[in-house]
């Protein structure tokens, strides 16, 4: 076998992730067989081994390079001995395989024991004699038993694959003496440009990790800039818009400009025309003149003596001009008669227009007063037809009444013995006849004196509540536990609880004196937590968490019972979220605001007004309120149309409470006046919008209703109300003009029922419509 032989041998045999190294054959010299000279020494170059390549750049102490390099010959020499266990080659000679087959028999990148492998290897018959030789089997026996060793799912499964190949290739070198110096050049070439670019991967890392963060500061840069660019897109459109309206504004100022310059035209030209008319006229008046002169001087001429020695001729000539001046003249009387026969002096003119002026401006007042008297009429007409359907509609309920109404209980039974209504009354709340006696104690407690405090100005409906309340007190005294109401979503969370709760019975007193205290608390926090929650934590801080429970049972079944007064009433609404807290605390804030005026007007600190001071303080304070209903709080208050203005009144008594928490009739009249002209409010918004109860509206119709109703609404107070209408969080609420507004829609009924829970008053006079 030739030296040609034996390179494409050897270069055939290498793995194709090497690059197979090219070898000339012209500069080999006598190539020798491998095996041949046994005393032949090989050129002794370094090798590397599968773990300790030596990179360029790279330092490693010469001890443990050369100790470890060593291990690694020592490792590979036993590698070598178990693969060269049997015969090299036939006779001592390089096989001539693969000379005489085909290159389809060669070793291929593929991976051992797949599926393309093992047709590949049944699909090939070697000829006979032509057989691989064992050296290369044992190559490729070992070289698949590695690649099936190696776990190639993490990162560094290149390098590891990488590996026996080296080992082949090692193999390859210690054999071959010949060409060792070569192949070894090669190879290290090849491990020290891998550890180069190795280098210089790890040196590009921290790059890629700066560029990493520098695309990430660049993008939010440019998120940033976005964001003021949409910022200052909706300014520049905002200003867009006005400039829009302004110039709209500036035209329609130009053109009612020109309207103005083109009547000022009009009239100059008239005068100008009235102007050259009396030039003209004047022109003729003067001439005139200058002809009676001339007429004047020549009849003196011929009275005088001197006339009778003047030349004929010249005489003549003379009275030929002057019959020629007459026929002028009367040719210009004519023309003036002509044209100014029928005009009128300039002084009566003036004094007809004066008189057109003056039956003008009567006219005119009598058409005002006859619209309003028109209007008045109408109203008149309208006021008629309502009293009449009033009238009507109040008839048919008087009849209705009279035919199923029961005669009007005797409330005096209340202070003596108790009567079948009383039993009755005990039956309906749970009582037997057996708890009723005769006396006035077993029927409200305290006897006679304490019913007539109860029933003093009450009517009989509210006669019947107060009944209901003192027998339902008693009730509550004689409870000793609360059954307890479970977990359910439907509970309350102050109230949910399994089992037998301990009535605490408590005074009236004591519980009103209980909610005043969480009031106060309630308005000096910060309202962080839900007003149910809030007032669980206000009965644990209070009496601690064995007792909240049974204080809270305690105080919702007194609170829901004793709906006739003011405190219980109004925490029970506000704790069941039939109103909001906000109600309460503007109320409150009111009430110390007027207290607050009437001190600022008493100088003296006397604690007196007098009845015109009252009258103005409620005036300043309520400014948007109708004369009736100020002079309701006057009476309320204590004035009655005998008192003068110069009365004095004690106004702190006007502010005062009972031990049970009751207001005197001033500040219950101030709560109802509220409440009334919030329902008046509420009906003109439902006008306004001309809707159903049960259709549906949107956002903006809702906005535009209220600017029309309370033009003076500002724009917080205005979300305001929409939030709550709509039940829409504050960063959900859009801005007027958005499209999503139209998106946002409930019921009518819904929103008015919000509007209803919530503290909504009107902000300023509604402007009345002009007069057609």
């Amino acid at each position: 076998m030739g030296c040609w032989d034996l390179v494409a041998m050897v270069t055939d045999c290498t793995l194709p992730e090497l690059p197979r190294p090219r070898v000339r054959a012209a500069r080999l010299p006598g190539c020798p067989r491998v095996m041949d000279s046994p005393n032949s020494q090989p050129l002794n170059f370094p090798t590397t081994s599968r773990a300790h390549l030596r990179p360029l750049g790279v330092s490693i102490d010469d001890s443990l390079f050369t100790e470890t390099k060593n291990t690694q010959k020592r490792k590979l020499s036993q590698k070598r001995k178990t693969l060269l266990s049997g015969s090299f080659s036939i006779g001592g000679h390089l096989s001539p395989w693969p000379r005489y087959i085909s290159d389809q028999t060669i070793l291929h990148n593929r991976k051992p024991c797949s599926d393309d492998y093992r047709k590949r290897a049944g699909s090939l018959q070697q000829p006979l004699g032509t057989t691989k030789p064992r050296y290369l089997e044992q190559l490729e026996n070992y070289l698949r038993k590695e690649l099936l060793l190696l776990d190639l799912s993490t990162d560094s499964a290149q390098e590891l694959r990488l590996q026996p190949y080296r080992e082949i290739f090692e193999f390859f070198i210690e054999d071959f003496k010949t060409y060792k110096p070569l192949l070894s050049s090669i190879k290290n070439a090849y491990e020290v440009m891998l550890a180069h670019q190795r280098e210089k991967i790890r040196a590009l890392e921290p790059l890629k990790a700066k560029l990493i963060t520098v695309n990430e500061n660049c993008n939010e840069r440019i998120l940033a800039m976005r964001a003021e660019e949409r910022d200052e897109i909706s300014m520049l459109k905002k200003e867009k818009m006005n400039l829009l309206k302004l110039i709209d504004k500036k035209n329609e100022e130009k053109i009612s400009l020109q309207t103005e310059v083109t009547k000022l035209r009009k009239n100059l030209a008239e005068e100008y025309l009235h102007y050259l008319s009396e030039r003209d006229a004047r022109k003729i008046l003067i001439a005139d003149l200058n002809e009676l002169r001339y007429q004047r001087e020549d009849m003196s001429l011929a009275q005088s003596p001197g006339v009778w020695g003047e030349d004929p001729v010249k005489l003549t000539v003379a009275l030929k001009m002057a019959r020629q001046d007459l026929t002028r003249t009367q040719m210009e009387l004519n023309t003036m008669k002509a044209n100014f026969g029928d005009v009128v002096p300039r002084r009566d003119f003036e004094m007809q227009e004066k008189t057109l002026k003056e039956l003008q401006e009567q006219l005119e007042s009598l058409r005002d007063d006859y619209e309003e008297v028109r209007k008045e009429h109408e109203m008149l007409l309208q006021l008629h037809m309502s009293t009449l359907k009033e009238r009507d509609q109040f008839y048919s309920e008087l009849q209705e009444i009279q035919r199923t109404s029961t005669p009007r209980p005797d409330w005096s039974k209340c202070e003596g013995n108790a009567g079948p209504r009383a039993l009755g009354t005990a039956q309906v709340c749970g009582l037997d006849s057996s708890s009723l006696s005769a006396t006035p104690a077993d029927m409200v407690a305290g006897g006679r004196d304490r019913w007539h405090m109860l029933a003093e100005g009450k009517n009989s409906d509210q006669l019947v509540d107060v009944l209901l309340e003192e027998i339902g007190e008693g009730l509550l005294r004689e409870k000793d536990f609360f059954p307890g109401l479970g977990y359910g979503e439907s509970i309350p969370p102050f109230l949910r609880f399994d089992g037998i709760v301990e009535n605490k019975k408590p005074t009236k007193k004591e519980v009103v004196k209980l909610l005043k205290d969480a009031w106060k608390e309630r308005i000096t926090e910060e309202q962080k937590e839900k007003f149910p929650d809030f007032f669980f934590s206000f009965l644990e801080r209070h009496f601690g968490p064995g007792d909240a429970m049974a204080w809270a049972y305690t105080i919702f079944e007194y609170i829901k019972l004793f709906h006739t007064n003011e405190v219980m009433s109004q925490f029970y609404a506000v704790l069941m979220g039939k109103r909001k807290e906000s109600v309460y605390i503007k109320q409150k804030q009111t009430i110390a605001q007027l207290l607050k005026e009437m001190t600022n007007v008493d100088s003296q600190n006397e604690g007196l007004l007098t009845m015109e001071q009252l009258s103005t303080v409620l005036k300043s304070t309520f400014p948007l309120k109708k004369d009736e209903r100020i002079q309701e709080l006057m009476e309320a208050g204590g004035w009655h149309p005998s008192s003068s203005n110069a009365d004095l009144l004690d106004y702190r008594l006007l502010f005062m409470e009972d031990e049970e928490g009751q207001s005197v009739p001033f500040v219950q009249k101030l709560w109802e006046q509220y409440v009334v002209e919030k329902d008046e409010y509420l009906n003109e918004l439902k006008q306004e919008l001309g809707l159903e109860l049960n259709e549906e509206v949107t956002l903006p119709k809702v906005r535009e209703a209220l600017m029309n109703i309370d033009p003076n609404l500002d724009k917080q107070t205005l979300n305001h109300y929409l939030r709550q209408a709509f039940q829409l969080p504050m960063t959900e609420m859009p801005e007027e003009g958005e499209e999503r507004e139209e998106g946002i829609v409930t019921q009518l009924q819904t929103a008015l029922e919000q509007l209803q829970m919530s503290d909504i008053r009107r902000m300023g006079p509604r402007e009345q419509e002009p007069a057609s």
